[in-house]
C-alpha cells in the first residue's frame, strides 16, 4: 500500500528559528521557503538519501508527521478505515492531497497521493520573504 516514506512534516511556529537551526546548526540545505494561503513551509534537506524536512508554521500540535506517498489517496484511505484506522484530518502538501490517522500511541501518519510530481523542482530555489 505505502510507496515510499517522502518527506517529515514537522512543526515550525517560528519559522525563521527553524531554518537558522536546521542549516546552521544541523548544516542542511534549504531548497525552498514557501509563503501560501497564509502559511509559511520550508523544505530542507539533512542527507543525500533520507526524506527531506518539511519545516511548517501551522501545525498545531507538536507533532512531527511520517508522510508516505500511496497510488491512490482514496483507495488506500478507505482501506485503512476498513481496517480500524480512524481519520483525523485532510491537507495539503505542495505535491498533493493527504490524510492524517493516529497510531495507538498518538503519532501522526500521513498518506498522500502525488497529483503534483514536478512541484518540489518547481520550488527549487525558491526563497520567499516576509
Amino acid at each position: 500500500m505505502f510507496d515510499s516514506l517522502d518527506f517529515l512534516y514537522v512543526p515550525a511556529p517560528d519559522i525563521e528559528s527553524s531554518i537558522h537551526y536546521y542549516t546552521k546548526v544541523l548544516k542542511g540545505e534549504l531548497a525552498w521557503k514557501i509563503h501560501a494561503y497564509g502559511v509559511w513551509v520550508a523544505c530542507v534537506k539533512l542527507s543525500k538519501g533520507g526524506p527531506p524536512i518539511l519545516l511548517a508554521n501551522h501545525i498545531n500540535k507538536k507533532d512531527v508527521m511520517l508522510i508516505y506517498r500511496v497510488p491512490d489517496l482514496e483507495g488506500a484511505a478507505s482501506e485503512l478505515r476498513a481496517r480500524g484506522w480512524r481519520q483525523e484530518n485532510k491537507l495539503e502538501i505542495p505535491p498533493g492531497p493527504c490524510c492524517t490517522f493516529r497510531d495507538p500511541a498518538d503519532n501522526v501518519i500521513v498518506i498522500y497521493e502525488n497529483l503534483r510530481p514536478d512541484v518540489m523542482n518547481d520550488f527549487a530555489g525558491r526563497i520567499d520573504s516576509d
